[in-house]
């Protein structure tokens, strides 16, 4: 009862910290620079992709990217990133990769600049070695989507050579549930938790930022759901927004997540302030 009532309080002050210090705008700005910055991301996935080898799968590696994104929202967006791949020709993109990358980068720029904010520190890095992180972030993103994608199908190939040890049941689940939902979920663990870490004008250690980003996580996932059951139910933005439905949805959705990903470090930086104060009773 006591962690619950801790929980609340440390929870409602992270609120309006987040209400008070701009917390909304910064949202916007946030969405906004990461919805820019998906289309050069997966096209710089693609390149990578391409330059690496010509067997894998595509569009295997575009539903990891949006694998933890409500269908609702993801379709559309997929849509237009497959028909963007489709009509391009990975030379092109090869030789576009750079600056795919770096307007990727504008995007952990500004998350960058919403953590340090929420966790109230000023970051003393130079522009240099603030963009040459962010660049970082990008291709081990890109990176660690490629492992991903070609772990997912690699490894049931490889437990079928050891189908009499291994149950037909556990191979099944690795044929199906592992990409669709571990493998997006895993991602997206490591990357909140990387933006946690590394991001902030301070370098924070796992066990400091992990309350907040089990709260990210549980938020997201409520949200997620929530949004979905939203506008299968009751929103109608094609009628409003027409062709741009789809975008505007998808816009909505990373504002969400944009707010609960500050707010999350908000409450972290809340919960240092207090253990520094007891620490100095």
């Amino acid at each position: 009862m006591n962690w619950f009532v801790s929980f609340g309080r440390v929870f409602l002050q992270a609120a309006r910290r987040f209400n008070d210090g701009g917390g909304w705008v910064m949202s916007s700005h946030v969405a906004m620079s990461m919805m820019l910055a998906l289309f050069p991301f997966v096209l710089f996935i693609v390149a990578l992709a391409a330059t690496l080898s010509q067997s894998i799968d595509i569009d295997n590696l575009i539903d990891l990217v949006f694998g933890s994104w409500p269908d609702e929202i993801a379709a559309p967006i997929t849509s237009q990133v497959r028909q963007v791949v489709s009509h391009t020709d990975s030379r092109l993109l090869t030789m576009g990769g750079v600056l795919a990358i770096y307007f990727a980068s504008n995007g952990v720029e500004a998350v960058r600049k919403a953590m340090s904010s929420a966790y109230q520190e000023h970051d003393k890095r130079s522009f240099w070695r603030s963009r040459l992180m962010s660049l970082t972030f990008v291709i081990l993103g890109g990176a660690g989507v490629l492992v991903a994608g070609t772990a997912g199908v690699v490894l049931p190939l490889f437990l079928r050579f050891f189908e009499e040890a291994v149950p037909g049941q556990v191979l099944d689940w690795l044929d199906t549930d592992l990409i669709t939902t571990f493998v997006p979920v895993l991602l997206m663990v490591l990357g909140v938790t990387a933006c946690h870490i590394w991001l902030p004008g301070k370098q924070h250690t796992l066990r400091m930022v992990l309350p907040g980003i089990l709260l990210t996580l549980v938020l997201w996932a409520a949200a997620g759901a929530g949004f979905s059951y939203y506008l299968t139910r009751f929103a109608s933005y094609s009628a409003t927004y027409a062709g741009l439905a789809g975008v505007m949805s998808a816009l909505i959705f990373l504002y969400l997540m944009s707010a609960i990903l500050i707010l999350g470090a908000q409450f972290n930086g809340v919960r240092a302030e207090k253990s520094t104060v007891q620490s100095e009773d």
